[in-house]
């Protein structure tokens, strides 16, 4: 099965490259777009509201970036009505529970994985969105 649109919401260009060749590796996704910041991915995501195929299907979002951090993204993203679901992981390098514990307060939320993530997780997150 393809995945359409996978988005990686980082500011780390060498995180984004390495996590985008190990994305295209799993041979799965069709379309593989990065943002910067949180504002770029959430002025695309408005741009494309009302076209559904250019949603995208998966988020990695990152919690730490300049102009709009990952939990403003969240804050906008929840409020958004959308009719699609997207599911949205956050790729963190944090391990302050309390990141952890604010992020289960968010539904849009699928899972915290922790920085760096390898191909097994990705593999798994694969598994998890086709089953």
């Amino acid at each position: 099965m393809k995945i359409n649109n996978v988005w990686i919401i980082d500011d780390d260009k060498i995180l984004t490259y390495v996590l985008k060749r190990m994305l295209a590796s799993i041979n799965v996704f069709e379309n593989i777009e990065i943002f910067q910041n949180g504002k770029e991915a959430f002025n695309q995501l408005t741009k494309v509201l009302t076209e559904r195929e250019l949603l995208p299907d998966i988020i990695l979002l990152d919690l730490n970036m300049p102009v709009m951090d990952g939990w403003q993204f969240l804050d906008e993203f929840e409020r958004l009505d959308l009719d699609k679901k997207i599911t949205l992981y956050i790729v963190s390098s944090s391990i302050d529970t309390q990141d952890h514990e604010k992020a289960a307060n968010y539904t849009v939320v699928s899972d915290f994985l922790v920085k760096p993530i390898g191909k097994k997780q990705i593999e798994q997150l694969v598994a998890d969105y086709t089953a």
